[in-house]
């Protein structure tokens, strides 16, 4: 028995943010039907990087799905859809607002089809306000969104954050959103819609910088790698190149005073309470260099880690993924693909005790599946089903 198991998810998403929350339900058990255009499919089928003409961009989002085509701007199609929306408990999308509208497959019509049906719309700004119809990517929602503001290095120019964490966060809200609907779905036998927008997660993840531009009515800007309230919180210079500290508190930087060789410092007024490190981060940072300088970044984690000091590497992709921790936790995983042939990912980070999720399925060929799922959910005879494909239905 898996957590999600006969969830049934009808998937009209691309790219990430929506692929990103299906392939989450996906892992923990619920059916998802992936519902692509005829002949070129999501769009990020043509994302790089390739192993021969298959995109590891899009093998990486998509495994344990099936893959269906149709083309919503058929009439004919848009009727088959409604009856499979009958048999469906999940619709997600991430068009522009008002374009499930023009087809007529909103959720104000499929709920009079369906009234248990729950429908995930996760859009660049939202279905209302004044933005709805703006078109959005990951790097402009985390422009407008603030998170660049705040990135890069001190005095530098802007930053975008390396992985699109703009489209993941709304990912991650759209999955939250849908858990919280099945438990109410569960007690009151109806479904919902869920509206989430790029813009209000980004939004929602600021936090400090948020908290800070309240207090002070000054707007934050990037710090590099440290921390705006507590220190020390950031990357540090040894003999052969940069680990992290993060002693947060003052019995830490107590011990990490000795392990440097100058326990002093924690009675220096400058540096005597977390308050007055912030206050002095930049002289506090040049005295700690001076001292991590003198030994190498793994002679410094194992003094640090025998005292209990939270540290750590600063990981290249290479040795991440060969770290015993992740290889333990199995957050590297593969599929065997029937073109690309073994394809590794990040594998899943939510571990359930009795209902654990699992990778079975690579990511499906586009169209894989039309024909087993039209016959599955609609009864559709082959004759029916090559009749639809000559209309280009699907």
């Amino acid at each position: 028995m898996k957590a999600l198991q006969d969830v049934i998810v009808l998937d009209l998403t691309r790219v990430l943010a929506g692929p990103y929350a299906s392939m989450m339900l996906a892992d923990f058990g619920a059916e998802i039907i992936k519902i692509e255009p005829p002949g070129v499919g999501d769009d990020s089928r043509a994302f790089g990087p390739f192993i021969g003409e298959e995109s590891a961009y899009f093998m990486s989002l998509n495994r344990n799905k099936r893959s269906m085509t149709l083309n919503l701007k058929s009439p004919a199609a848009r009727a088959l859809f409604r009856e499979m929306v009958k048999k469906a408990d999940i619709v997600v999308e991430n068009y522009r607002p008002g374009t499930m509208e023009k087809f007529e497959l909103g959720y104000s019509s499929l709920k009079e089809i369906n009234p248990r049906i729950i429908y995930a719309a996760c859009s660049g700004f939202g279905q209302t306000g004044p933005y709805r119809n703006k078109p959005a990517y990951d790097v402009i929602v985390q422009a407008m969104g603030g998170i660049m503001s705040i990135t890069g290095p001190e005095g530098g120019p802007p930053v975008r954050v390396g992985a699109s964490i703009g489209d993941i966060i709304a990912g991650l809200f759209t999955v939250i959103g849908i858990e919280m609907a099945l438990y109410h779905r569960e007690k009151s036998g109806h479904g919902q819609m869920i509206d989430v927008g790029m813009l209000d997660c980004q939004l929602a993840v600021l936090e400090n910088a948020i908290a800070r531009y309240m207090v002070t009515g000054t707007a934050p800007g990037p710090m590099g790698s440290r921390h705006p309230s507590i220190a020390p919180f950031e990357a540090f210079t040894a003999k052969d190149g940069s680990l992290i500290v993060g002693a947060g508190n003052d019995k830490l930087f107590e011990k990490l005073c000795k392990v440097i060789g100058q326990p002093g410092l924690a009675q220096d007024s400058r540096f005597a309470t977390n308050a007055m490190r912030t206050q002095n981060v930049r002289q506090l940072k040049d005295l700690l260099d001076a001292a991590f300088v003198h030994k190498t970044v793994d002679e410094w984690l194992q003094v640090m880690e025998d005292a209990g000091i939270p540290c750590g590497p600063i990981n290249t992709m290479d040795r991440v993924v060969n770290n015993p921790q992740i290889v333990a936790r199995d957050m590297l995983v593969g599929t065997e693909h029937p073109v690309a042939g073994m394809v590794k990912m990040a594998g899943i980070p939510i571990k359930l005790s009795d209902t654990p999720g699992v990778v079975e399925q690579p990511a499906p060929l586009l169209g894989q599946h039309t024909e087993e799922i039209l016959q599955e959910f609609l009864g559709l005879s082959e004759q029916e089903i090559n009749k639809l494909r000559e209309n280009k239905v699907i």
